[in-house]
């Protein structure tokens, strides 16, 4: 195995398929066996999330599958990571809408819960949809 670090991460794994739909619709994708190599170079486990609402192109799940496996090789921290996954799937897809929650498994005691959201202000977004959820509870995740 060879270990790589975060700035080789390859978007071009990721394809995108036509939608076939005019209408709008969202598209939930769950990974529940996400792994990564944390800084320490220990391995890190966690379960991702997308909610995606698709314009001209949708995810190819198995590019997808592809993307995820290339990470199990990545020294990357959880917080860059999320945003980096962020960055290559609006890049690639173009989402009118992209939710990303990264629940990471315990380490050392403690578990930490990410998300990011292509419609919060601070995102560039316009907050259209105001349905957060997750800022809210306690750890769950609608699905």
């Amino acid at each position: 195995m060879t270990k790589k670090l975060y700035q080789q991460i390859d978007k071009t794994i990721l394809k995108g398929l036509p939608n076939p739909s005019k209408e709008k619709y969202e598209m939930k994708i769950k990974v529940p066996e996400f792994t990564f190599l944390g800084m320490h170079e220990q391995p890190d486990f966690a379960k991702l999330y997308i909610t995606f609402y698709p314009k001209g192109r949708i995810i190819e799940l198995k590019s997808l599958k592809l993307y995820v496996y290339h990470l199990r090789d990545i020294i990357v921290s959880y917080e860059r990571l999320i945003n980096i996954i962020y960055d290559h799937m609006m890049e690639v897809y173009e989402a009118d809408r992209l939710r990303i929650t990264l629940i990471c498994n315990p380490r050392g005691g403690i578990s930490s819960k990410l998300v990011i959201d292509s419609d919060w202000k601070d995102r560039g977004g316009d907050e259209r949809f105001k349905d957060y959820p997750e800022r809210d509870d306690e750890w769950g995740i609608l699905m």
